[in-house]
């Protein structure tokens, strides 16, 4: 799961490493679990 998301960052030009931790830090700092959708790779597109 790790895996195709960080290849899905690549596909999108977002760098898997800063998704990751702010993906990361969303959630520990109690993210609604209904909004999870909002933290896909794909959303981090300007």
């Amino acid at each position: 799961m790790i895996a195709t998301l960080i290849e899905c960052c690549k596909l999108n030009a977002v760098n898997p490493h800063e998704w990751l931790t702010r993906t990361l830090s969303k959630l520990a700092n109690g993210h609604p679990a209904n909004n999870v959708a909002e933290l896909l790779p794909w959303t981090a597109v300007a």
